[in-house]
């Protein structure tokens, strides 16, 4: 396997329509993304593949979609107002931004040399501050969300009066959140406006130790489900230092990206402090009544908070590869697991004329409403297997002058470059069964 670098994941992004710098024919925009063709496909599978795995697959979770913007005390309540703040320090001399836990302030500007050029630290509000209504007075202040979670503590009492549901059940949540990061780095792992997979787990004081350890084991299967190297994924123990003040306890899952290992997704025991912030900040009573015990208490929280776009980062980064073939060439090859790849199956004829084209072209329709579908007749057929490669599409179907005359095609696999032939009839169960047996290679 090549070496993975963050300049090969950028340039195959750009090339084959995964993600583009937004606003690019302006210069661009620093921490801004746009996701094209190849790339929405594949954020909207693995953000599909996560909703299932965490609501339809569990029956004690329900999901949400709350409202980006939200009412500023809902901030005050969390804390985000006072203390979602990063320490920021400015070079005098080139005016380079850093965060100033990141940097070593003893030593020169890392841009342009300079010593003793760094003003004093000072806090930074990450959170985007905007206005609602036609006047911008204090009283119009709102912020665009800098986590998905609050929306759901908010909502915690609609949820349980509005769903036959009780303590221990879960509410998930799937949106786009926004950071006013200090300084945004490594193409999409940090960037300004992202999106997050969140679930709280709320359950009865006293079993979130029970339910911590089970949802860190859910949380890594899931990774491994979706066919992730377990080699390039540890776990990591929040220290004393690096736990927050209402947290009991938190581990990240870590992946080894190009730039080394990062956090992938958190899973935290945040004991009762959101929901008594919030019972605290609004007045209005977020307690629960135990229909079994006649208990009244605030549940307790055991979160899973994924970042969806360090997902798509992180299926990109896994897959990526560069083999050499046996006629001595090096494809670029992505080892999407077949329920991510952005297309499922590409059908390419072998030639345009003699009807083929044509034939190939109708297959390709019949087989959109089984997969996620792509046609191809331009160039030697060589070539179009490797651009098909190179975004990861895990079956091509080859229709020859033999299809034409008993209704079979040639069915080629990514990994392994092996053909075999199917009968047209089959070819929707034999892909289904494929998509069973498959194994990174």
């Amino acid at each position: 396997m090549s070496e993975v670098t963050m300049d090969k994941i950028i340039s195959l992004c750009r090339r084959r329509g995964f993600i583009f710098q937004s606003s690019e024919i302006y210069g661009g925009l620093n921490g801004a993304y746009d996701y094209g063709p190849m790339g929405v496909e594949l954020k909207n599978n693995i953000r599909d593949f996560w909703w299932k795995e965490m609501t339809r697959m569990h029956d004690d979770i329900v999901g949400l979609d709350a409202s980006i913007l939200m009412h500023p005390r809902v901030w005050e309540a969390s804390g985000h107002v006072s203390n979602f703040t990063d320490p920021m320090v400015d070079c005098k001399c080139c005016k380079s931004r850093f965060r100033a836990d990141q940097i070593d302030l003893a030593k020169p500007c890392p841009v342009c040399g300079n010593k003793d050029s760094f003003t004093a630290p000072r806090n930074f509000n990450l959170m985007f501050q905007t206005h609602i209504g036609a006047n911008m007075d204090s009283a119009s202040v709102v912020y665009l969300r800098p986590e998905t979670a609050q929306g759901i503590y908010v909502d915690f009492k609609n949820v349980l009066q509005s769903s036959r549901v009780k303590v221990p059940f879960g509410i998930a949540q799937i949106g786009k959140s926004f950071r006013n990061e200090i300084t945004t780095k490594n193409f999409i792992f940090r960037s300004c406006e992202f999106e997050q997979m969140e679930m709280q787990f709320f359950c009865r004081p006293g079993t979130e130790d029970e339910w911590f350890p089970y949802w860190r084991n859910e949380r890594m299967n899931y990774y491994h489900k979706m066919g992730i190297r377990p080699e390039s994924l540890r776990w990591h123990q929040h220290g004393p230092d690096e736990l927050a003040f209402y947290a009991k306890d938190a581990y990240d899952i870590q992946f080894l990206f190009p730039m080394g290992w990062q956090e992938l997704e958190g899973v935290h025991s945040r004991t009762d402090y959101d929901l008594t912030q919030h019972q605290k900040f609004s007045g209005k009573d977020m307690t629960y009544l135990d229909p079994e015990t006649n208990e009244r208490y605030i549940p307790y929280v055991v979160e899973t908070s994924a970042g969806l776009t360090r997902n798509v980062l992180m299926a990109l980064s896994d897959a990526y590869d560069e083999e050499q073939t046996p006629e001595g060439d090096v494809r670029t090859v992505l080892h999407f697991h077949p329920q991510i790849a952005p297309v499922k199956v590409a059908v390419l004829p072998l030639v345009k004329k003699d009807g083929l084209g044509e034939y190939a072209k109708n297959l390709e329709k019949d087989l959109r409403s089984s997969f996620p579908t792509f046609f191809d007749q331009s160039g030697a057929v060589g070539r179009r297997y490797r651009r098909m490669d190179e975004i990861g599409t895990p079956y091509c179907i080859t229709v020859d002058y033999q299809s034409l005359q008993d209704q079979t095609v040639t069915i080629r696999f990514r990994d392994s470059m092996k053909q075999e032939r199917v009968s047209v009839s089959q070819i929707v169960p034999f892909i289904h069964q494929a998509d069973m047996e498959y194994k990174r290679v």
